[in-house]
Protein backbone atom coordinates (compact mmCIF):
# COMPACT_ATOMS: atom_id res chain seq x y z
CA UNK A 1 0.00 0.00 0.00
CA UNK A 2 1.29 3.52 -0.91
CA UNK A 3 1.71 5.96 1.67
CA UNK A 4 -0.91 8.50 0.34
CA UNK A 5 -3.65 5.46 0.92
CA UNK A 6 -2.28 4.85 4.40
CA UNK A 7 -2.50 8.31 5.13
CA UNK A 8 -5.87 8.39 4.20
CA UNK A 9 -6.84 5.69 6.52
CA UNK A 10 -5.10 7.15 9.29
CA UNK A 11 -6.64 10.66 8.40
CA UNK A 12 -10.00 8.92 9.07
CA UNK A 13 -9.68 7.59 11.97
CA UNK A 14 -8.12 10.33 13.54
CA UNK A 15 -10.84 12.83 12.16
CA UNK A 16 -13.46 10.22 13.43
CA UNK A 17 -11.92 10.86 17.00
CA UNK A 18 -10.61 14.16 17.13
CA UNK A 19 -12.69 15.47 19.81
CA UNK A 20 -12.37 12.62 21.98
CA UNK A 21 -8.36 12.32 21.70
CA UNK A 22 -8.50 16.36 21.70
CA UNK A 23 -9.72 16.35 25.39
CA UNK A 24 -7.65 13.39 26.51
CA UNK A 25 -4.40 14.78 25.02
CA UNK A 26 -5.11 17.94 26.87
CA UNK A 27 -5.97 16.89 30.66
CA UNK A 28 -4.21 18.60 33.10
CA UNK A 29 -1.52 17.33 35.41
CA UNK A 30 -0.18 14.24 33.15
CA UNK A 31 2.05 14.03 30.19
CA UNK A 32 -0.19 15.43 27.09
CA UNK A 33 -0.98 11.99 25.88
CA UNK A 34 -3.71 9.96 24.15
CA UNK A 35 -4.73 6.97 22.54
CA UNK A 36 -6.35 5.47 19.85
CA UNK A 37 -7.31 2.03 19.17
CA UNK A 38 -8.04 0.00 15.74
CA UNK A 39 -5.99 3.03 13.91
CA UNK A 40 -5.75 0.65 10.68
CA UNK A 41 -8.32 -2.02 8.94
CA UNK A 42 -6.95 -5.49 11.03
CA UNK A 43 -5.69 -7.23 7.60
CA UNK A 44 -3.07 -3.90 7.15
CA UNK A 45 -2.11 -4.00 10.25
CA UNK A 46 -1.58 -7.97 10.00
CA UNK A 47 0.47 -6.95 6.84
CA UNK A 48 2.58 -4.26 8.68
CA UNK A 49 3.55 -6.96 11.49
CA UNK A 50 4.25 -9.86 8.85
CA UNK A 51 6.67 -7.04 7.37
CA UNK A 52 9.08 -6.89 10.18
CA UNK A 53 12.15 -7.85 9.48
CA UNK A 54 14.27 -10.47 11.92
CA UNK A 55 16.26 -8.81 15.10
CA UNK A 56 19.08 -9.62 13.64
CA UNK A 57 19.22 -7.18 10.89
CA UNK A 58 18.25 -4.53 12.75
CA UNK A 59 20.48 -2.45 14.72
CA UNK A 60 20.81 -3.59 18.50
CA UNK A 61 21.42 -0.78 20.92
CA UNK A 62 21.98 -2.46 24.73
CA UNK A 63 23.44 -0.61 27.57
CA UNK A 64 22.22 -0.08 31.33
CA UNK A 65 19.58 2.38 29.49
CA UNK A 66 18.22 0.22 27.40
CA UNK A 67 17.84 -2.80 24.96
CA UNK A 68 15.79 -2.83 21.72
CA UNK A 69 16.62 -3.53 18.27
CA UNK A 70 15.74 -0.29 15.39
CA UNK A 71 16.33 1.00 12.26
CA UNK A 72 15.67 4.20 10.41
CA UNK A 73 17.28 3.07 6.49
CA UNK A 74 13.70 1.75 5.60
CA UNK A 75 14.60 0.95 1.98
CA UNK A 76 16.63 -2.02 3.13
CA UNK A 77 13.12 -3.49 4.59
CA UNK A 78 9.92 -4.66 3.24
CA UNK A 79 8.34 -1.30 0.99
CA UNK A 80 5.16 -1.40 2.98
CA UNK A 81 7.25 -0.07 6.06
CA UNK A 82 8.69 2.63 4.75
CA UNK A 83 5.16 3.67 3.15
CA UNK A 84 3.69 3.66 6.71
CA UNK A 85 6.57 5.45 8.41
CA UNK A 86 6.18 7.90 6.04
CA UNK A 87 2.51 7.71 6.22
CA UNK A 88 2.60 9.48 9.32
CA UNK A 89 4.66 12.54 7.60
CA UNK A 90 1.71 13.63 4.88
CA UNK A 91 0.52 16.83 5.23
CA UNK A 92 -3.25 15.57 5.92
CA UNK A 93 -2.10 13.47 8.76
CA UNK A 94 0.03 16.51 10.13
CA UNK A 95 -2.63 18.85 9.95
CA UNK A 96 -5.46 16.50 12.13
CA UNK A 97 -2.44 15.62 14.56
CA UNK A 98 -1.98 19.28 14.74
CA UNK A 99 -6.27 19.68 15.98
CA UNK A 100 -5.77 16.89 18.08
CA UNK A 101 -3.03 17.97 20.32
CA UNK A 102 -3.55 22.30 19.87
CA UNK A 103 0.29 21.72 18.75
CA UNK A 104 1.69 24.98 16.32
CA UNK A 105 3.72 24.85 13.72
CA UNK A 106 4.87 21.14 13.51
CA UNK A 107 6.85 19.62 11.04
CA UNK A 108 7.79 15.77 10.43
CA UNK A 109 11.02 14.35 10.05
CA UNK A 110 11.95 12.77 6.87
CA UNK A 111 15.68 11.98 8.52
CA UNK A 112 13.80 9.73 11.23
CA UNK A 113 16.29 10.94 13.74
CA UNK A 114 15.48 8.26 16.51
CA UNK A 115 12.46 7.30 14.60
CA UNK A 116 11.87 4.40 12.08
CA UNK A 117 11.12 0.96 13.45
CA UNK A 118 11.68 -0.34 16.72
CA UNK A 119 11.52 -4.58 18.09
CA UNK A 120 11.81 -5.54 21.82
CA UNK A 121 12.15 -9.24 22.08
CA UNK A 122 12.46 -11.24 25.51
CA UNK A 123 14.02 -8.84 28.26
CA UNK A 124 14.09 -6.18 26.35
CA UNK A 125 13.43 -3.05 28.05
CA UNK A 126 13.62 1.01 27.92
CA UNK A 127 14.65 2.73 31.20
CA UNK A 128 12.25 6.03 32.40
CA UNK A 129 13.99 8.74 29.82
CA UNK A 130 13.65 11.71 28.44
CA UNK A 131 14.15 12.06 24.56
CA UNK A 132 16.65 14.23 22.84
CA UNK A 133 15.19 17.80 23.31
CA UNK A 134 16.12 18.35 19.79
CA UNK A 135 16.43 17.45 16.06
CA UNK A 136 19.79 16.03 14.57
CA UNK A 137 20.47 19.46 13.70
CA UNK A 138 19.93 20.72 17.02
CA UNK A 139 17.82 23.29 15.55
CA UNK A 140 14.31 22.37 15.62
CA UNK A 141 12.58 21.40 19.52
CA UNK A 142 11.30 17.76 19.58
CA UNK A 143 7.34 18.24 20.41
CA UNK A 144 5.51 15.14 19.76
CA UNK A 145 6.54 11.46 19.79
CA UNK A 146 4.17 9.14 17.37
CA UNK A 147 3.92 5.29 18.56
CA UNK A 148 2.05 2.98 16.64
CA UNK A 149 2.05 -0.98 17.67
CA UNK A 150 1.50 -4.10 15.75
CA UNK A 151 1.97 -6.96 17.41
CA UNK A 152 -1.12 -9.07 17.13
CA UNK A 153 -2.36 -10.45 20.83
CA UNK A 154 -0.32 -8.39 22.87
CA UNK A 155 -1.55 -7.87 26.22
CA UNK A 156 -0.34 -6.42 29.65
CA UNK A 157 1.26 -9.48 31.12
CA UNK A 158 3.49 -10.01 27.85
CA UNK A 159 5.71 -6.42 29.13
CA UNK A 160 6.79 -4.40 26.73
CA UNK A 161 4.47 -1.71 27.62
CA UNK A 162 4.86 2.02 27.40
CA UNK A 163 4.69 3.91 31.19
CA UNK A 164 4.26 7.44 31.32
CA UNK A 165 6.07 9.07 34.55
CA UNK A 166 3.74 12.49 34.85
CA UNK A 167 5.44 13.09 37.75
CA UNK A 168 8.93 12.62 37.68
CA UNK A 169 11.14 8.84 37.08
CA UNK A 170 10.28 8.68 41.14
CA UNK A 171 6.74 9.04 41.21
CA UNK A 172 4.12 6.30 39.90
CA UNK A 173 4.10 5.13 36.33
CA UNK A 174 1.36 5.19 34.00
CA UNK A 175 1.14 2.22 31.80
CA UNK A 176 -0.17 2.13 28.46
CA UNK A 177 -0.84 -1.35 26.89
CA UNK A 178 1.34 -2.11 23.45
CA UNK A 179 -1.88 -3.48 22.13
CA UNK A 180 -2.10 -4.42 17.95
CA UNK A 181 -3.15 -1.53 15.86
CA UNK A 182 -2.86 1.43 18.50
CA UNK A 183 -1.49 4.63 18.01
CA UNK A 184 -0.20 6.63 21.02
CA UNK A 185 0.47 10.62 20.77
CA UNK A 186 2.51 12.01 23.54
CA UNK A 187 4.09 15.65 23.88
CA UNK A 188 7.84 15.38 24.61
CA UNK A 189 9.21 18.15 26.47
CA UNK A 190 11.43 18.80 29.68
CA UNK A 191 9.04 16.80 32.06
CA UNK A 192 7.95 13.88 29.76
CA UNK A 193 9.97 10.75 31.30
CA UNK A 194 8.55 7.99 29.91
CA UNK A 195 9.80 4.03 29.16
CA UNK A 196 9.15 0.57 27.94
CA UNK A 197 9.02 -2.33 31.01
CA UNK A 198 10.91 -5.79 30.41
CA UNK A 199 9.49 -7.88 27.79
CA UNK A 200 8.16 -10.96 29.27
CA UNK A 201 7.74 -13.25 26.53
CA UNK A 202 9.32 -14.60 23.71
CA UNK A 203 7.83 -12.81 21.16
CA UNK A 204 8.90 -9.17 19.22
CA UNK A 205 6.74 -5.92 20.33
CA UNK A 206 6.92 -3.82 16.95
CA UNK A 207 6.75 -0.37 17.49
CA UNK A 208 6.76 1.99 14.18
CA UNK A 209 7.54 5.57 15.58
CA UNK A 210 7.89 9.20 13.91
CA UNK A 211 8.77 12.33 16.24
CA UNK A 212 7.28 16.18 14.92
CA UNK A 213 9.61 18.78 15.49
CA UNK A 214 8.91 22.57 15.83
CA UNK A 215 10.74 25.72 16.28
CA UNK A 216 9.01 26.59 19.71
CA UNK A 217 9.39 24.36 22.54
CA UNK A 218 6.03 23.48 24.22
CA UNK A 219 7.24 24.66 27.44
CA UNK A 220 7.59 28.23 25.93
CA UNK A 221 11.23 28.23 27.34
CA UNK A 222 14.07 27.46 25.74
CA UNK A 223 16.04 24.64 27.01
CA UNK A 224 18.42 21.63 25.75
CA UNK A 225 19.32 18.11 26.81
CA UNK A 226 20.31 15.20 25.51
CA UNK A 227 18.67 11.89 25.69
CA UNK A 228 18.79 11.22 29.71
CA UNK A 229 18.03 8.11 31.16
CA UNK A 230 17.45 7.52 34.72
CA UNK A 231 17.11 4.68 36.54
CA UNK A 232 13.71 2.78 37.91
CA UNK A 233 12.88 3.50 41.75
CA UNK A 234 13.88 0.02 42.34
CA UNK A 235 17.43 0.12 41.06
CA UNK A 236 19.06 3.11 43.15
CA UNK A 237 22.75 2.31 41.99
CA UNK A 238 22.18 1.82 38.35
CA UNK A 239 20.14 5.69 38.67
CA UNK A 240 23.59 7.26 40.15
CA UNK A 241 25.18 5.73 37.42
CA UNK A 242 23.05 7.16 34.43
CA UNK A 243 22.72 10.45 36.36
CA UNK A 244 26.59 10.78 35.65
CA UNK A 245 26.09 9.60 32.02
CA UNK A 246 23.86 12.47 32.34
CA UNK A 247 26.11 14.93 32.84
CA UNK A 248 29.17 13.87 30.82
CA UNK A 249 27.45 13.84 27.58
CA UNK A 250 25.10 16.70 27.99
CA UNK A 251 28.98 18.20 29.14
CA UNK A 252 30.60 17.02 25.74
CA UNK A 253 27.34 18.46 23.72
CA UNK A 254 27.70 21.94 25.04
CA UNK A 255 30.77 21.45 23.38
CA UNK A 256 30.41 19.68 20.51
CA UNK A 257 26.91 20.91 18.88
CA UNK A 258 26.25 17.42 17.23
CA UNK A 259 27.96 15.05 19.62
CA UNK A 260 31.72 13.48 18.82
CA UNK A 261 30.47 10.42 16.62
CA UNK A 262 27.70 10.89 13.64
CA UNK A 263 24.34 9.27 14.93
CA UNK A 264 23.32 6.17 13.17
CA UNK A 265 19.98 6.10 13.62
CA UNK A 266 19.06 8.36 10.65
CA UNK A 267 17.70 7.74 7.45
CA UNK A 268 20.03 8.26 4.46
CA UNK A 269 18.62 9.23 1.40
CA UNK A 270 21.04 8.24 -1.57
CA UNK A 271 20.83 11.36 -4.25
CA UNK A 272 19.26 9.99 -7.10
CA UNK A 273 20.24 12.72 -8.91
Amino acid sequence: MHRAEYAKLIQGSLEANRDRLRQEFTQPGRIQSCVLDNLLPESEANKLFDAFPKKETMMVKKSLREHKHVAAQMDQYDPNLEEIVFAFQQPEVLRVVSEITQIEGMVPDDKLYAGGISLMAKDNFLNPHLDNSHDKDRELYRVLNLLYYVSPGWNREFGGNLELWDNGPKGERREIVSKFNRLVLMATHEGSWHSVNRVKVDRSRCCISNYYFSAKPLDGHEYFHVTSFRGRPEQPVRDLVLQGDIALRQGVRKVFKQGVTETKHVYKKEDKD
